[in-house]
């Protein structure tokens, strides 16, 4: 079931509104997951639909989390985006269409792709056998 644009007002915070419903973009290093390396799954803050795994995470030193591929069979839909002078992909979820951030042909093998995040877009659900990080 989909939400209204004043559910998702409400359930959200006010970056995670911007973000993920009017395609903003969070500040670089501002963001909580850009340095978070627990273990687990990063999932869609509006749905809940599984997105990343924490081993495609991975630093690209760009200030937003950054991952080499999508879970797999998660819900990502990729688009053209031409905004700002720039021809790009916009990285989607394909269950409720929120923003998430866009995707690279500069990240790491194997895949060689950086999909960049914003933190605003995630939650993160920690591994049931994941220890703590210590810092």
């Amino acid at each position: 079931m989909k939400k209204t644009d004043q559910e998702y007002k409400k359930s959200l915070s006010d970056i995670e509104y911007k973000v993920t419903r009017e395609a903003a973009t969070e500040r670089p290093f501002s963001g909580k997951y850009w340095d978070h390396w627990d273990k687990g799954r990063y999932t869609c803050i509006c749905c809940g639909t599984p997105l990343f795994l924490s081993e495609t995470k991975f630093d690209a030193g760009c200030g937003w989390p950054s991952y080499n591929q999508p879970e797999e069979g998660s819900a990502i839909k990729e688009i053209r985006d031409t905004t700002h002078g720039m021809i790009r992909t916009e990285v989607r979820c394909a269950n409720c269409d929120a923003h998430l951030g866009h995707v690279f042909d500069d990240g790491p093998q194997p895949t060689g792709l950086r999909y960049c995040i914003n933190s605003a877009s995630l939650s993160f659900e920690p591994s049931s056998n994941a220890k703590p990080t210590e810092k």
